[in-house]
């Protein structure tokens, strides 16, 4: 992944809340923090592919994985 989200959207986006304080490097913390979900979700994916004697992880896995996540971090 070469390509990264260029810091004046993300600034954009932060920033349209305009009571929030935001900090000078808060987009790239926001781009970290993506980083991480993803490097999670695709060993989890590989994990579940695995798991079925898949060689390749394929989209079901991936929404399988995505969905067990998403169910684990809104309690």
């Amino acid at each position: 992944m070469s390509k990264k989200a260029p810091r004046a959207a993300l600034k954009l986006h932060m920033k349209k809340n305009t009571n929030i304080r935001i900090g000078k490097n808060a987009d790239l913390m926001a781009q970290l923090n993506l980083l991480v979900v993803l490097h999670r979700l695709a060993e989890e994916s590989r994990v579940k592919a695995f798991e079925e004697k898949s060689a390749t992880i394929k989209v079901h896995h991936v929404r399988a994985v995505a969905k067990k996540l998403l169910k684990s971090t809104r309690g």
